[in-house]
Order: structure tokens, then sequence, then C-alpha cells
């Protein structure tokens, strides 16, 4: 029908460039093979001499094995028949030795359910009995699973499930439980545009964004590591007050010549993906913060050295060249680090729904909880166990992947000219 012809009905389903009716006849057309270059163009070029409309198509190729669907309207060319389409794309496929599937039916594809998320999936490896489970359990909730692709191969195997019919919250309390168990890191998320919004990450310091507890090479200096080491796994545990044992910490450091400071920023060791995390949500567009219960002397140049939008911590006070044993300021314990999230999103103009949060300690609980996204970073069973979720492989730029973010993607921003 030409652009000055009227339409012949003012039912919506017939206009053009409109989805046909629930009971307008379409056909799936199936096509499996060899990929090659040309296929896909190939198929809608033998479909476009029966003038049908395209409602939907999908295609996935692994192992350089094609699957090519096609949803159509049925064929409007004069004179033709369905008959003709199946004969003619059957024909075509033998040509290119492809297998080909044709199934009738009428309508569209039946609407997703209430209630969209997607489930991030991390294993090291992906077992088939861990992912049988994921989808069980997705199953369980009475949602269904639209469509699985794979976001990355390695440090670890990361793929997402786009899931319909049952709310984020009930996913996760069905997933995020026990998965730790069946052996693969999950996270749930909703889906919208919010996902692909500029955000806001805001990270702990020690054990999460480096490998080290800066007191504890502090304390190395100072010849008391192993007292300052007993202190702080007790406080991340959540045994001891943060505050307490900090200033109980920081007295064994009294006397320091203020010298060691350099010492230890060269000593500090970054976790492995951490560069590459931060480089990636920089490219983005996002913002990256670190707050921390350790000390400005060492977050203040972590933030001059890899970028960082914002950063807080506690303060030695270093009076006449000497560490006095003491700290300034308002402490950064758990409550604080809460607080210090606020803000930075705040200041950057993120909503808090759209600020992720990772951490390993106790004293990272309140911020994991008030983030949108809260991961626990080879942490705590605690920790763990109230996080919305957890990784437990050693490399942080793995929490890309539950943004959505592809390795490909993360590869194609570091490349030359990117």
């Amino acid at each position: 029908m030409s652009a000055s012809q009227p339409p012949q009905s003012s039912s919506s389903s017939e206009l053009p460039g409109s989805r046909p009716g629930s009971d307008s006849p379409t056909l799936l057309v199936k096509i499996f093979g060899k990929d090659r270059p040309g296929i896909t163009a190939g198929l809608f070029d033998t479909l476009a001499a029966y003038a049908v409309d395209v409602v939907d198509i999908e295609q996935v190729v692994t192992r350089g094995r094609i699957v090519l669907c096609a949803l159509v309207t049925a064929p409007t060319a004069g004179g033709t028949t369905e008959g003709d389409l199946r004969a003619t794309v059957h024909s075509w496929a033998e040509s290119l030795k492809l297998q080909a599937e044709i199934i009738s039916g009428t309508g569209d594809n039946r609407p997703r359910g209430d209630g969209r998320s997607h489930v991030t999936v991390l294993g090291n490896p992906l077992t088939a009995e861990s992912t049988a489970a994921i989808a069980a359990r997705i199953t369980s909730t009475g949602a269904n699973i639209d469509r699985i692709f794979r976001l990355a191969k390695y440090p670890v195997t990361a793929v997402e499930f786009a899931v319909s019919g049952a709310g984020t919250e009930e996913l996760r309390t069905a997933l995020a439980v026990g998965a730790a168990q069946i052996g693969v890191d999950v996270a749930v998320m909703s889906a919208g545009l919010s996902r692909r919004a500029q955000r806001l990450v805001v990270m702990d310091v020690d054990s999460t964004l480096i490998q080290d507890e800066v007191i504890e090479l502090f304390a190395a200096h100072a010849g008391c590591e192993k007292e300052v080491a007993a202190v702080t796994e007790q406080a991340m545990r959540g045994e001891l007050d943060f505050e307490q044992s900090l200033h109980a910490r920081v007295a064994l450091l009294a006397g320091l010549d203020e010298s060691v400071v350099e010492k230890v920023r060269a000593e500090v060791r970054l976790t492995p993906g951490a560069r590459t995390l931060i480089r990636t949500l920089k490219r983005l567009g996002y913002q990256v913060g670190v707050v921390s219960g350790g000390f400005t002397q060492v977050t203040d140049d972590l933030k001059e050295r890899l970028g960082l939008d914002f950063a807080s911590a506690n303060t030695l006070e270093i009076v006449d060249g000497k560490l006095t044993g003491r700290v300034v300021g308002d402490i950064v314990d758990r409550a604080g680090k809460a607080r210090l999230l606020r803000s930075f999103a705040e200041q950057a103009g993120v909503p808090l729904v759209q600020t992720v949060a990772i951490g390993d300690g106790a004293n990272d609980l309140d911020m994991l909880n008030t983030a949108g996204l809260g991961v626990a970073f080879n942490a705590k069973p605690v920790v763990r166990q109230a996080a919305h979720t957890a990784v437990n492989v050693p490399f942080l730029d793995t929490v890309l992947y539950l943004l959505g973010i592809t390795r490909e993607e993360v590869e194609a921003a570091d490349a030359p000219g990117a």
C-alpha cells in the first residue's frame, strides 16, 4: 500500500507499522546451521519477496553455529501463499546447507509477566548442576526465564537471565540465600532504564579496593602487627565496637616517624581488577568514591592515583613529625560510612537507588544496606548474609558484570584510541 492510499480498515492492528492483532496469522521462521556472513541478509531478502512485516527477530551464534528466529506476518504479496513462502525458504536454506523450520500461528509473542529483573550469575566454573539449581529456583517463584546470554568467560563465567513474572525482592530472596552452597554468586536487579543510568559506586578500602589492612602495614613498622591484627579480626567480625578498637590499635602506633606514611603508601597492593573496575566505570561516566575506617594518609593518595571522585577516612594525628597514637576529626565507622554514601550521592546528583556499595566487613553493613545494590566482596559470613549479593572470587572487576557490562565492552573501552 502506497503512502497516498488510506488504510482500508480503522482497526489499529492493520495500520502500517503496528503489531499484528492477536488473531492475525504469523509465521515463526527458524534457521539453524553453520554460521557465515550473509545468512541474516539472505533470509530477509528471501522473505521480502512475499511482502511480510517483521514482528520479532532474534539471533544467537554459539561456537560457530547460528540460530536465527524471525516472527513475520503472513504473506501479502499478490497471488502468493504461505506454502509458496515455505517452499522458497526451505530451498534457500538447503542451498546454504542450513536447516529451516516454519511454524504457523497467530499474533505476537505472549506478553511478559509483570515484574522484570536481571539475574546475574557468576561461576568459577559455572557448572551444569549449579545452572540447573538457579533455573529451578527462578521457576519456583512463578517467574519465567525470557532470555539468557553470556556476559563474560573470564576471569569468571558470567551469565545474565532476563526474568519476568516475579518481583525483584522475591527473586533476590529465592536466589541469593544459599547461592554459596550452590557454588555461584548471584545478583538480582530490577530491569529498566535506571540500570543504564549514571551511577555512583562507593567502595571500602581495606581488603576490598586493596588487598591489605592499612593499620597492619603501619603496625609492621612499629613492631606490633600481631596485636593489631588480632584486634582487627575481632572488629571485622563485629565482635568489638569499631571506634573503641580503632583507638586501641592506633595507640600502638605512637612514636612512629611520619616518613612511614610514604613507605606504607608504597606497600599498598591493589586488589586484582581494581584498576579495570575504576577505569571502566569512569569511562562510562560513573562517579567512584571510597570510604574507609583506615586513614586519609593513604586514601588521599589512592584518590589521586586512581582518579576517584570522592574519598573519606580517619586521619592519623602527626605532631612534630611523629604519630601521636591518636586520630583527629570525626570517626568513619559503620554509621559514618552510610552517612558518607548519602553525602556522596547528594553531591553527585545520583539517587540512592542508583548507588552501588562494595565492602567486606561488619562496619560496611549499613553502607551496603543503604545503597541500591550492596555487594559483599570476599566478605565475612555475617556480611554475605546481610548484603544484597556476594562476590566470592578475588577479582574486583567482576562487579562490572553485576551492572550488565560485558567483558567485550570492558576490552573495547581499553582498546587503543578508545
